[in-house]
């Protein structure tokens, strides 16, 4: 049973004009940072009483869109032309880049230059990205995509906010974030209030800015708070490829190295040595499944002086080499 009506007067822009959202699916794109975006969109009318938005789902070929959960979507039209006022906003998900085909980066490219206002969700910022649509901006990307992203575009500004508008360009980390976005654009169409009255209808009691980061802070992702710590592991994660020594560290932190040892022991039950190690690997990880990057420019991106050594730690951490990893993870794809 749908709670009752509150209606919310809108902003006093003169005669109110619907304006239109164009979803585009690629594929396995993920569900909940579209179903955010359009459920946002849908009880703005709701509560307004009148219809401030539509939406239509598009897509190469026009026809269905899978999301990676499996379930298939029926398109509304293919990647037609719009109208200059429509906002694009092109849904991302599981391996972007070979969604990312040749014929969605042209009509992407066609209706920027008609002066078409593009979003990407969640991934989606790297079709934009691939597009050459954020030459110069500032963005963002999911969290676990953003070290692809930056090796791959450098005249990219990456930012780790839930979402950037840049202009007529905007990004969005994924998942909930889509909601962040849509409440920010509400606001500046309508106003406040309606903006709030949507974030109560759905559940949404913490509002995050474009200020606001994606991923917790590394006091809660480890589950220990202290700020030594803290500062430690935060120095590490900036200096993946050019790792420091534990003894500069320590002496960061006013901390003899035998303490740092103690400290990593006690709160992690491992080295900082063996901890900065996992670190890397797993930069290392996310950049052999997310880019053409050869094996030996990885493991240089990731600190490492040879391919040997790099191979040799993955294989120890992973149970595989770097080359097999690469051949599984396509391999897994292509099914």
């Amino acid at each position: 049973m749908e709670t009752q009506r509150v209606r919310i007067d809108v902003k006093d822009k003169g005669a109110v004009k619907t304006r239109r959202y164009v979803f585009v699916l690629l594929d396995n794109f993920t569900m909940l940072c579209f179903a955010s975006a359009v459920e946002s969109l849908r009880i703005a009318n709701r509560m307004a009483g009148k219809e401030l938005y539509t939406w239509v789902l598009a897509g190469e070929g026009g026809e269905m869109a899978r999301c990676s959960g499996g379930t298939e979507f029926k398109l509304q039209m293919d990647l037609a032309e719009l109208n200059r006022e429509d906002i694009v906003m092109v849904c991302g998900g599981i391996d972007v880049q070979s969604a990312t085909t040749r014929k969605m980066l042209n009509w992407l490219r066609r209706e920027a230059r008609r002066g078409v206002t593009m979003a990407g969700l969640c991934t989606a910022g790297y079709t934009l990205a691939k597009a050459g649509l954020l030459d110069g901006k500032k963005a963002t990307i999911h969290w676990e995509n953003q070290d692809s992203f930056a090796e791959e575009f450098e005249e990219v500004t990456l930012t780790k906010s839930v979402f950037v508008v840049d202009g007529n360009r905007i990004t969005t980390a994924g998942g909930t974030a889509s909601i962040d976005l849509m409440l920010k654009l509400i606001a500046d169409d309508h106003g406040e209030d309606l903006a709030n009255a949507v974030a109560d209808q759905l559940i949404y009691s913490s509002i995050r800015t474009d200020q606001d980061t994606q991923r917790l802070s590394i006091p809660t992702r480890i589950g220990v708070r202290h700020p030594k710590l803290s500062r430690v592991i935060q120095m590490m994660e900036q200096a993946i490829e050019d790792p420091i020594s534990p003894a500069i560290l320590a002496r960061e932190v006013g901390m003899s190295t035998r303490q740092l040892e103690r400290l990593f022991r006690r709160y992690l039950n491992r080295s900082p040595k063996r901890y900065y190690m996992e670190l890397r690997l797993s930069k290392a990880r996310n950049l052999l499944m997310q880019t053409d990057m050869s094996v030996i420019n990885v493991a240089l991106a990731c600190g490492f002086a040879s391919p040997s050594h790099f191979s040799k730690c993955y294989r120890a951490h992973y149970d595989t080499t770097p080359y097999r990893e690469r051949g599984t993870h396509a391999a897994r794809l292509s099914i």
